[in-house]
């Protein structure tokens, strides 16, 4: 078969057989095409050589890379969940990863340049057209580099706050502008001096301060950019604001807080709390819908927060899962008065967790 160093793939390539990685998972599947992420995810996993249609015979060698006993990244802070990485060969991924390439250059520019904003919202479009296969719960990168948090977490609220702003019964007319607000809300970290948003140590009080002026700098850059309303822009200053007044940078209470910075805020808190840095592992989703619940005594709306834990957890029964204690099993009944804590049958017995409260679901595996 056809095969070619990945060194010289080029994006656009179609693949013609699976590409296993080096522990027998399947990374990507025939007929994929290659885009530009997908080379470093193929690096990512030490993969040496893929078939691609129209490659030369003679450049035929192995297909993958032996493990070997260094970290199984290829760029230094490369986060990979090899079970999620094994069913992700998805167009929902393929125009996830896009947007997100466009959402990094976007930023990096935004300083000093008008947002490309009509670019943005077609691609957000074409990525709010798989919107059917993606589950909050279950969607997870490719890969996630450290550098890149910030920009998962932005295409990451642009595409949960579009669902809630649905789920909710708001107007058709502003599901795009709340996935606008999802997706710019921190904006204003472009002029954050970037080693305080990477520090893995506690802030000091000034640059507290400092980070929390993202909020302000996010308005002001999209203060004059258009395709936008004015919601969007507020959910910028606005989503770090608490229904009881004890958020910034304002200090707004209730009705004085946009909607769209109320769906933003559950989006942007459940993304930042259940995706994984390099200083700090991921938390379990059903944890973090328990902590937004909590939250939405006095801080959070709690009919969005309400709205959004009881539809992220309208799963089937069957749902195979991951518990805490790392057991897996499969969830049999889910009691919609307390949805994070169903019962589910592990090696043929019945856990309650509304009883059992140390254990939790850790992960959905299928």
């Amino acid at each position: 078969m056809p095969s070619i160093s990945v060194g010289e793939v080029k994006p656009g390539s179609k693949i013609v057989k699976d590409v296993v990685t080096p522990l027998g998972g399947i990374l990507f599947t025939k007929g994929k095409i290659i885009l530009p992420r997908d080379i470093e995810i193929l690096q990512a996993f030490l993969i040496q050589h893929i078939e691609i249609e129209g490659a030369q015979e003679e450049n035929k060698a192995p297909e993958t890379a032996k493990p070997v006993t260094k970290h199984a990244a290829s760029k230094p802070g490369a986060l990979i969940n090899e079970s999620q990485l094994a069913k992700s060969n998805s167009p929902l991924h393929d125009e996830y990863e896009k947007m997100l390439a466009l959402i990094k250059k976007s930023y990096a520019s935004a300083a000093a340049a008008q947002l490309p904003i009509l670019e943005l919202r077609s691609q957000l479009e074409a990525l709010i057209s798989h919107l059917k296969d993606y589950h909050i719960l279950k969607f997870a990168p490719r890969v996630l580099f450290d550098q890149d948090y910030n920009y998962h977490n932005a295409v990451l609220s642009a595409l949960t706050s579009y669902k809630i702003a649905q789920w909710c019964g708001y107007p058709q007319k502003d599901w795009m502008q709340t996935a606008f607000a999802g997706l710019l809300h921190d904006i204003g970290n472009v002029k954050v001096d970037a080693s305080l948003l990477q520090k893995p140590t506690p802030l000091a009080a000034t640059e507290i301060e400092e980070v929390r002026r993202h909020t302000t700098y996010g308005y002001q850059l999209l203060r004059n950019v258009t395709a936008i309303n004015e919601g969007v822009r507020l959910a910028a200053l606005q989503h770090h604001e608490k229904i009881d007044g004890s958020g910034y940078p304002l200090k707004l209470e209730g009705s004085q807080i946009h909607f769209y910075a109320k769906i933003v805020a559950v989006a942007d808190i459940f993304h930042a709390m259940t995706l994984e840095k390099a200083y700090r592992k991921a938390q379990s989703p059903y944890l973090v819908l328990e902590e937004l619940l909590a939250e939405s005594f006095g801080k959070l709306d709690p009919v969005i927060v309400q709205t959004f834990i009881q539809k992220t957890t309208d799963l089937y029964n069957g749902t195979r899962i991951r518990l805490s204690d790392g057991r897996h099993g499969e969830i049999i009944f889910t009691d919609r008065s307390n949805p994070t804590r169903p019962m589910v049958k592990v090696e043929g017995t019945i856990v309650n967790l509304m009883l059992e409260r140390e254990l939790y679901i850790q992960e959905i595996i299928a």
